[in-house]
Formats: C-alpha cells, structure tokens, sequence
C-alpha cells in the first residue's frame, strides 16, 4: 500500500498590498500618534513611534507584497483592521469559501470528485468561530459523506494535518481524505506594530491524500514526523475566556505577538535538528532530496536552515521562496510552495515539506513523486 498526495489547491485573495502601500498607511498613523500625544512624548511619559520603511520591511523578512480579503480597511490609518461583512448563518462562511475554492482545484488535479472522498481535516492558525467546525461545512458544501474536523497547530497546522489523515488512511479509517488551510492571517495581524505589520497575507491551501492514487501528479509520503516544545515568543491571547476575564479585547496580546530575534535563533536549529534526523531515519542523504518546501515566514530563516541542511547556500530552484508575493500565510504557506513548484518533478525525485510556528511546533513530510 503507497499513500500520496495526488492534488493540490490555492485559494488566493483578489485584492493585495504592497509594501509601499503599507508603509505610506502606517508612517501616517506614527505621524498622527506622534502629533496627539506630543507633550507625553516630551515628558518621557509616553514613547514616541518610529516609521516603518520599504527597505526595513525587505531586510527583515523578504516580503514584498501580501494578498489580503480586504485591503481598504487595513490601509484605512483610522480603522487598520480588514473590513470583513459579518454573514448569516445560512450563508457559508468566509474560511470555507475558501476552503471549498482551493479543494476544487485540487479535485480537479487528483482526477476525482467530492463524493470519492471519505473525509475533510481543516487545520489553520485562527478558526473563525468554535463550532459548528469549518471542515464539517466544507464537507457539507462539496458534499462529502463520512467525517471532518477542526484541528490547530498554528503555522504547524498543514503538516499536523497531513499527518492525521497519512495515519487515518494507514490505519484503514479513510481511503481519501481531503486537507484544507484556510488563513485570514491579517485578521489577527497587528497593523500598527512596526515589528509585525507587514508580516502576514490571505489564502488557502488544499491536499488531497488517498491510497494507491493513480494520478499522474501524485507524491508518495515516505514518512511524516512531528514536534513541539512549548514557548511564549509567539503569541496570540484572543479566545473564548477574554469575555468572561473582562479583559481589554483591544488589547495588543488579543492580536499576534513575537519575540521576533529569540524566535530566529531557537527555531532555526530546532529545525534543523528534525528534518535532518527525519531523513537519517529513513537512511536518506540531503544530497538526494531536489528541494525543500519551507514554511514561507521568513527568508532569512529558511535561507539559514536550507545552508546548514545542505552544507552550502541553496539555490533557488532547491528551496523556491514564495513570500515575497503571498507574505507568511501560516499554515497554507509550505503548501503553497509545494503546488507553485512541484511540476518539474520526475519519477523518484524527492523532496520534503517542512512547517514550523508558535508552540514551538515543527512538522515534516518526505515526498517522493511516483
């Protein structure tokens, strides 16, 4: 028995934001913070905000632009915040448009239709509402007997979930399973941080993983592998309890945190460390791996991991950067690597998908096309 991932989907937003859209909207909040609280700033009592620049942005992350669901909002120095319609419960919801947009395409890829599929698994970084579960109204949508749930492992959440329905289809409980990663990552976004507010963008992601495919585009999974080590450094404090703790729901901990330089330097090797003991465990070189498909946070993150994996620096076409255009789009980020470059791949090539996030949490998942 071989299980693969036979198709792939990707939901993108219409609207994006570049980096010199975003600078011009944030440099005029400083501008108008700075000018209100003028004589809090002079007395000490209150720190003065510093401006954001496009070359900041650039050497901090490598991001240029993000898709984003709203951009007027978020641009918006009054309100900065996506400016979303709140929608009945009759109507399907936002994350599962999503969700049902990307999983076509990969239907489509697989060769398949909704009813063969035995199972929908949504992992994602922020869940909209606690139940009914996404999944469960995807499955709905596309009408999909069997089961579906919830699951978050923040931006581990694709690699999580691909485990469970790897496991699933293994174990004989589902033959197909459908995964999905659906992001509004600039809901939780805080736009007037400089550290952070260029950091997150919109999308979906889509998998299809089934026994013995038969597409033409199906990837073999070798082997999966998982970990967590719990952390602070990154953070996001919005839940179900800050009502009843009457707690600021404005709050800057209610939206995402990050202790950006500890981040970098702990999960780097921790990275490091677990791809390359998932390989040794399948007694597979780096050598023979064609490329690595990295969580897209951060370029200078994965360009580190890629050189102390490989021995050198990578080239491009050994570990595609996919940020620049989409931002960190948490859990749908990897995934979007993967389905923007996976077609050069040819029988027994191979290549690993690897997440990492808050938690610490880091996945993998070894690939070799069929």
């Amino acid at each position: 028995m071989s299980i693969a991932i036979s198709g792939t989907g990707l939901f993108t937003p219409k609207e994006y934001i570049t980096n010199e859209e975003l600078v011009q909207s944030f440099n005029e909040y400083v501008s108008i913070f700075n000018e209100e609280n003028k004589f809090l700033i002079e007395s000490g009592e209150v720190e003065a905000l510093e401006p954001s620049s496009t070359e900041f942005i650039k050497k901090a992350s490598g991001i240029e632009q993000r898709f984003v669901q709203d951009k007027s909002g978020i641009l918006d120095v009054k309100r900065m915040r996506p400016r979303l319609k709140e929608r009945p419960n009759s109507e399907l919801s936002i994350l599962a448009e999503m969700a049902v947009s990307a999983s076509k395409e990969a239907l489509g890829q697989a060769n398949l239709q909704a009813s063969d599929l035995d199972a929908v698994i949504c992992g994602c970084s922020n869940l909209q509402r606690a139940y009914p579960a996404i999944a469960i109204e995807v499955q709905e949508e596309l009408k999909i007997t069997g089961y579906a749930y919830d699951m978050n492992v923040a931006c581990s959440s694709a690699t999580f979930s691909i485990q469970n329905a790897f496991n699933d289809i293994r174990s004989g409980v589902a033959e197909k399973i459908l995964v999905v990663n659906p992001e509004i990552c600039s809901g939780h976004l805080n736009f007037r941080d400089r550290d952070a507010h260029f950091i997150f963008g919109d999308a979906c992601t889509a998998v299809i993983i089934e026994r013995d495919s038969l597409s033409e585009s199906a990837f073999e999974i070798i082997g999966t592998k998982l970990q967590t080590k719990f952390s602070n450094n990154i953070r996001n404090n919005f839940g179900f309890l800050n009502l009843p703790e009457d707690s600021d729901p404005n709050a800057s901990d209610k939206l995402f945190i990050q202790q950006g330089r500890s981040v970098f330097k702990e999960v780097v090797p921790m990275v490091q460390d677990h791809i390359a003991d998932h390989l040794s465990k399948f007694n597979i070189n780096i050598s023979d791996i064609k490329r690595l498909w990295l969580h897209q946070a951060n370029l200078n993150m994965n360009q580190l991991i890629a050189k102390r994996l490989l021995g050198r620096d990578p080239e491009d076409h050994e570990m595609p950067i996919t940020l620049n255009d989409y931002a960190n789009t948490s859990s749908a980020g990897s995934i979007i690597a993967f389905h923007l470059t996976k077609d050069d791949f040819v029988k027994d090539d191979m290549g690993v998908i690897s997440s990492f996030g808050a938690g610490y949490s880091v996945g993998s998942v070894i690939l070799r096309k069929k």
